[in-house]
């Protein structure tokens, strides 16, 4: 397994993507990455990401750019691009990630695999670099539900060392591999649901239908605020990065210049932005219980393209796209937001072989019913390796 450059792993320094973190190594392993290490798993390294985990994609002007297996023009998607291209490409099977908004779930579906954003407070926090507290998350990106599921199990549950992890019910797997979904009732919010390119919806559509051979019945829902969630969710992830790089400012020259200029934005947000951002978060908190008491998961892609082409000119400044990044971020930012598991698995490919992702959002502590969902769809869908990939595991 890999670990993101954002999660302490001994003997190795944590950089964060930037080019001034991480002048020593690591002087102990994260929580995550003990329990892993406990269990006999063998950490292969530390993977590459956005700098500082500020913009969804995989472009890195320090540390090298990670391209999407699949088609190496294309993007792998981020911030956690680096553990999702090892896993795709085959270098290891499982790898850790971070997802403060979608950094788990983007590159899972671009690169054609599933990723967990558990509960917030499920997976300790302990030896993560402290980026975005209130909305960050540790996952695992792998290339099957049943790895995915192995991870979660592996490294979840309570540490004394994370007080957000304390207090929560007991972790279970019961019937995640399943395929049987009679007892579950899937809610899709039309406009939203279809508010993606015709491809990645038709791929979606296509994959309810198979969920519901298996049992699962469809329900129309709606949700309200969404656009008012995606603001709030904008707001408090990057006051949150704007705070923690506060300790740096004799660094700012040394960001890339897409990222000085999304850290500017963050410095423009006042004191009265941040608290409105968490007033929606409450409010978004009680829509989506009003939800789930009409329904077991959400069903949305994960994201509204697949893979951007990379540009041409990206190592003179980056890659400051807004657009771009609004596609990306389309379904991903509520769960973050209001600490909702959520997992993203794959559903197809479009016209030139890219991969799309479909996403599932839970109740509180309901990881084992993502997996279940994640697994049924995981009978249906006919892999495609990527260009890129290396025997190692056979």
């Amino acid at each position: 397994m890999a670990i993101k450059d954002e999660v302490d792993q001994t003997p190795y320094p944590t950089t964060v993507g930037t080019s001034f973190l991480g002048d020593t190594p690591a002087r102990e392993d994260a929580t995550v990455v003990a329990r892993l290490r406990a269990a006999g798993c063998l950490l292969i390294g530390k993977t590459n990401m956005h700098e500082i985990g500020i913009n969804p994609n995989g472009l890195n002007c320090h540390h090298g750019t990670v391209r999407n297996p699949y088609h190496t023009a294309y993007d792998s998607g981020g911030s956690s691009s680096g553990s999702a291209a090892a896993v795709a490409a085959g270098l290891c099977p499982v790898a850790i990630g971070a997802d403060g908004g979608g950094s788990i779930r983007i590159p899972a579906a671009l690169c054609n695999l599933v990723g967990l954003k558990p509960t917030f407070g499920r997976i300790s926090e302990h030896g993560a670099f402290p980026l975005c507290w209130s909305v960050a998350h540790l996952g695992p990106l792998g290339a099957c539900v049943e790895d995915i599921a192995l991870t979660y199990a592996g490294v979840a549950g309570p540490d004394p060392r994370d007080p957000h992890s304390e207090r929560q019910p007991a972790v279970r797997l019961n019937n995640w591999k399943c395929a049987e979904l009679n007892n579950l009732t899937l809610g899709i919010y039309a406009d939203w649901f279809n508010h993606a390119t015709p491809t990645i919806v038709s791929a979606c559509e296509a994959m309810l239908n198979n969920l519901c051979k298996c049992g699962a019945r469809i329900k129309k829902i709606e949700i309200p605020g969404l656009d008012e969630i995606r603001v709030a969710h904008a707001a408090t992830i990057l006051c949150e990065m704007s705070a923690s790089m506060e300790n740096y400012k004799l660094h700012h020259s040394c960001f890339s210049p897409s990222v000085q200029v999304s850290l500017e934005f963050a410095r423009a947000l006042t004191a009265n932005d941040y608290i409105r951002a968490q007033q929606i978060r409450t409010q978004a908190i009680k829509t989506f219980q009003n939800v789930f008491e009409q329904v077991d998961l959400v069903i949305t892609p994960t994201t509204a393209i697949t893979a951007p082409e990379i540009p041409n000119d990206y190592l003179r400044a980056g890659w400051s796209d807004l657009g771009t990044v609004t596609e990306l971020m389309r379904f991903i930012f509520p769960p973050n937001l209001t600490g909702l598991p959520a997992i993203s698995f794959p559903v197809g490919y479009n016209e030139i072989g890219l991969p799309i992702g479909m996403q599932a959002i839970g109740r509180p502590w309901d990881e084992h019913v993502l997996l279940q969902v994640a697994y049924a769809a995981e009978q249906y869908v006919e892999r495609k390796r990527p260009q890129v990939f290396f025997e190692i595991l056979d």
